[in-house]
């Protein structure tokens, strides 16, 4: 017999950590992990080589989500630009419902998780974080890797995305009624995931019952 599904859907605005809680949650239970984020940075990126980003969704392949490019600030701005075409999440849809079922677990972070792709999940988080904290997390990020953008630059991409995000017609960024909302503004990393692993425990004790 497979392992019964079970679904962690992580919902968060980005540099929220919600990367970091999902990897820890996925490795801490043996969950498959997806972060779909990546999928829009990897049509954003064939957008920014030229593309239709509506074919380049409909034709993206698994390599593509290898990409050196996809954590670039620029990729990120372009996979928010096409995150906001219905028929790009309409193409991408399928391939995160499909993951969410995987026998034995498995673990979904982006911006619409819990509200859209799969609401029936039966863990549902919902990461945050002040636009400051995140934006200083981001430009820490980014200057390791010997990007040359201020401080100050990073804080207003991240306040454009989250007004884009939250602000699109089709499945805006917010919590999903049952999410449990962790800021981890003030919160360490070990924390944060203590928190989370704390809740998704709860949910699978309450689904045993």
């Amino acid at each position: 017999m497979s392992p019964v599904p079970f679904t962690v859907a992580i919902d968060g605005p980005a540099a929220a950590g919600k990367g970091t809680i999902s990897r820890a949650i996925a490795a801490h239970f043996g969950f498959a992990h997806l972060d779909t984020g990546l999928l829009y940075r990897a049509v954003g990126a064939c957008v920014m080589d030229g593309a239709d980003p509506i074919e380049a969704a409909q034709s993206l392949q698994p390599d593509a989500l290898e990409d050196g490019r996809l954590r670039t600030a620029e990729v990120a701005q372009a996979a928010s630009r096409v995150a906001v075409i219905p028929e790009v999440r309409a193409a991408l849809l399928d391939f995160q419902r499909d993951f969410a079922r995987r026998p034995g677990g498995a673990v979904l972070d982006g911006r619409d998780i819990c509200t859209v792709i799969y609401p029936q999940a039966e863990a549902q988080l919902f990461v945050t974080a002040s636009a400051e904290v995140r934006a200083e997390r981001r430009w820490k990020e980014l200057s390791a890797k010997g990007g040359g953008r201020t401080l100050e630059q990073v804080l207003e991409d991240v306040r454009v995305r989250d007004a884009r995000d939250s602000e699109r017609d089709t499945a805006p960024m917010k919590p999903a009624a049952g999410a449990r909302v962790i800021d981890t503004s003030d919160m360490t990393i070990d924390e944060a995931v203590t928190a989370a692993v704390s809740h998704v425990e709860a949910c699978r004790s309450a689904r045993q019952l």
